[in-house]
This record gives structure tokens, sequence and C-alpha cells, in this order.
């Protein structure tokens, strides 16, 4: 996935965004990195891997090695950012979130022009907010020049510019599948994926920006220099997965909508007569877990943490490459509470199954401790198709998802004519899938949420909303 967070101010505001970017840290695992203007000094940049330690370690030095008045910063799932540009619009820092699906295509238009080259990295790639930049510096001026990339990439680009002026330009993505948000405090202004990163710092909110929108920020003042579209597809997994617990976007807090989500999901399995003898009801930590508090608080039914996850040596999402190691990681990640599972009939809410992988490991831990039977509850409806927006998941086919590689094993290729079938699971297709996901994972029962139910849970408008996902709709 990936997050931003700048400041444009009247002083040195290096410590804010440090720690604004550092509250981006639940976004992404892989790059952290900073860019400063400076009156005397100019455009500064320093880029750190955080895969195996987080971000504040990383730039802990920071504020010896760069100051500036107008910072920006960013955590990146994906390639180096943000990246230092000289063009004819200016020398800027940009960085960038979301995914560009044709970035091959969008890089020979660049190439087939005068004098268009990038800097290569490994295997050849080009890193996509190079890309974005490129861009940009076809058009005469950066508003023209971000609106000319949205208008042409597909996928999704939320843009933060840091400009040779010391002003910031943020842009949110043409149709709003992500945030940007804007606050102010006494000294200036400041551009954020998450509100509660400036909140916590003393700013208070502006405005979140709307689809499309574009605005310039300085110490002084918040310029529009476009205004936003009328068509918005914020992404639903904001609430039920990526966001943070203490996250708010359009106005719709993370941690409430999953108390709901978990309460629709309780209730329906209520209507349908899903009685169940079970001692607690837990969440896969972390995300699962208000969820899970949701459907007990609605059933009645006793709360209670099976297992913890320790965090103080494996809060981050460290994956080897060998399969053997990673399953031996998330043994290492999950400790048992003996006395909460030994004998025990335990329901679980996940805040989604998407793979699998280490649902399964966490099922057989369970057992493998005692636990009399699992039920299982995910809180979003069965993934059908890879997400083509945002790189918030590592699968690279669809094929990855649990989902389809059921269908395949039930109906072959055919299976695929009948994917609403199959996310439906009061039909017999629906039925066949969740019984064969049942048996593979050793579940008591399973159930998801509904495309309506997590809809209903957030409560904006559904055409507001990209559930593509789940039903494929765009």
């Amino acid at each position: 996935m990936g997050g931003f967070f700048g400041v444009a101010s009247k002083c040195d505001c290096m410590m804010d965004v440090f720690f604004g970017v550092d509250y981006h840290s639940h976004l992404g695992t892989r790059r952290g990195g900073m860019a400063a203007w400076d009156p005397k000094i100019g455009l500064q940049r320093k880029i750190h891997s955080i895969e195996n330690s987080p971000f504040r370690t990383k730039f802990e030095n920071i504020f010896d090695e760069m100051q500036g008045t107008s910072v920006i910063g960013c955590i990146s799932d994906s390639d180096p950012q943000p990246m230092l540009i000289r063009s004819h619009l200016g020398t800027y820092a940009i960085t960038t979130v979301g995914i560009i699906n044709n970035a091959d295509e969008l890089i020979q238009l660049v190439m087939n022009s005068q004098g268009g080259y990038f800097d290569a990295m490994t295997g050849g790639r080009v890193n996509t907010t190079e890309l974005v930049a490129a861009l940009i510096n076809r058009k005469k001026d950066f508003v023209e020049g971000i609106q000319y990339a949205q208008s042409i990439i597909d996928g999704t680009s939320n843009i933060l510019i840091l400009t040779d002026r010391g002003s910031l330009i943020a842009a949110r993505d043409k149709l709003g599948r992500i945030p940007v948000q804007i606050g102010k405090d006494e000294n200036g202004y400041c551009a954020s994926f998450e509100e509660f990163a400036f909140t916590k710092l003393g700013y208070e909110k502006v405005c979140e920006l709307g689809p499309g929108e574009i605005v310039e920020l300085t110490p002084e003042s918040m310029i529009q220099l476009a205004a936003p579209g009328d068509k918005m597809k914020v992404c639903a997994f904001l609430w039920s997965y990526y966001g943070y617990p203490t996250s708010t976007y359009e106005g719709i807090n993370v941690e409430a909508m999953r108390y709901r989500n978990g309460a629709a999901i309780a209730e329906r399995d209520l209507e349908q007569g899903r009685s169940m003898d079970l001692d607690y009801v837990g969440g896969v930590p972390d995300s699962g877990t208000p969820h899970a508090i949701g459907y007990a608080n609605r059933t009645g039914k006793s709360f209670a943490r099976a297992f913890i996850k320790y965090t103080p040596t494996w809060s981050r999402s460290f994956t080897p490459a060998k399969q053997s190691d990673r399953k031996k990681v998330a043994k290492m990640k999950q400790i048992p509470v003996h006395e909460l599972i030994k004998g025990k009939n335990l329901l679980f809410v996940d805040d989604s199954i998407v793979r699998g992988t280490q649902l399964q490991e966490t099922v057989e831990f369970l057992y493998e401790n005692g636990a009399k039977s699992v039920h299982m509850r995910s809180a979003c409806p069965p993934i059908m198709y890879g997400c083509k927006y945002l790189n918030f998941s590592r699968s690279t086919s669809d094929m990855d998802l649990i989902s389809r590689r059921v269908i395949m094993e039930l109906e072959g290729e055919e299976g695929f004519r009948y994917l609403a079938e199959y996310a439906d699971g009061n039909t017999e297709r629906g039925k066949k899938m969740r019984q064969t996901i049942c048996e593979k994972f050793k579940f008591a029962s399973l159930g998801f949420q509904t495309v309506d139910g997590v809809v209903k849970a957030i409560g904006l408008d559904p055409c507001k909303l990209c559930t593509y996902c789940w039903n494929g709709k765009e």
C-alpha cells in the first residue's frame, strides 16, 4: 500500500514530518523516505529500507542530516521514493501512492518522445514515481501535468510534490480511491493519508480532498488549483482491512465501522439459525479483533483473546523467502493462552480471507494447542478478483486467491463463469465453496460478510465505494 505526509511551515518542520510519516508505518514495510526544502540549502532527500526494522529507527539521525521548513515523507510498499526531479517545471521532490497497471505502455510513450529516458532499477524496471513525474513533465505546469498523468494512468495515483519554492502540491486520485487529508496549525499546513497522523501532532483538520482535487499548500494558505470531480470510488477495504483503528475516512471511523460490521455478521448468523455452542469469540489479530468485539456484543457470547501476537519483536510483517521459514515465523508470532484454548469451542473473526495461507497456519496452531472446534467468520465477502487499483496485497494473480483455487478444483475454468453464485452463500455453488474451504482448513463452520453488509456498516452511498475485489464491479 503506502502513505505520505508533508508540511509547509514557517519554521523547521522535520520533527513533525518524522512523526507524521512514522504514523503511516501500518501501510507499508519496504521503503521509507523524506525530502526537505530549506531556503539556504534547497532540496535534500534520504531513502532507507524498512523491511527488517521500522521507519523510526532508520531515520532517527535525520535531524543531523537534513533540515527544512517544507518537508515531505512517505512509507512505500513498492519503489524507493520520494524522487528528486529536475525539469522545465523546476526541481522538485515527488512521492506517490497507488498502482499503475499500464506502466509498460506509458514508459514507451515517454521513451518515444524526444530525449525520453528513465533510470533503470534491477531487472530493467522503472520506478513508478519517476514515471508519474515524467508524465507530469510533459505538460506546461503542475496542474495540467497531474491531471494528464491521472487521466492516462490505468490504476490509482495520489501525488504529493515539494517544489523548489517550498510549497506543497497535493493531489487526490481522480476517483478518490484513497484519501488525502489537509490539516493546519499556527505555523502552516500539512497533507496526509491519515488524519490522526496530524491531529496527534496538534494540527486541526481543514478538509479531505475530493476526487481529483488539487491544492497548493504554503505556510500561509491553502489554494485550490483544481476542483474535485463528481464521481467517487473510495476503497471499501480502507475500513475493513488496512485502515488503522483511529483512522477516519469520509467522516467514518474505522474502529466504529468494524464494530458495526461484526455485529451485522452475528445478526445474519442469528437470523439463519446458526446457533453454535461457543465458549469464546475472538479476533484474528490485529484488525480482526474489533469485528469480533462487534460479533460478541451482538450475540452475548464471551469475547476472549485466545492467542496474542508477540509485538515487541514481531511487530512487523517479516516475510522470509522459504515457505518453511515463513511458517515458522508465523508460529513464533503467536503465543497461546492455553486456558482459553484447550477443550474450547472457539469462533474467530478475521478481517478477510485472501490467500488463506496464514489463516490455515493459525487454525493448525489452535488445534495443536487443544482447541475442540474452530469456527471462522470473514469480515469481508469472498475475494474473487485481485485488486487492480491498489497494491495492498502481495498476490500477483487471481489464482493466488483461495476462492479462485477452490473454484478451479470444483469446476475448472468453467466455474469462473459463476463467480457471483460462488460469492453468495445461499446458492448451491456458494455452499459447496464454503464447505470445501472448511474441509481444507478444518473449520467447524465458515461464514462471509456480504457486500451489502459491508456497505451498510460503512454507511456511504454504495455508488461511492469500490467493491471490485468482491464483485468485479468498477
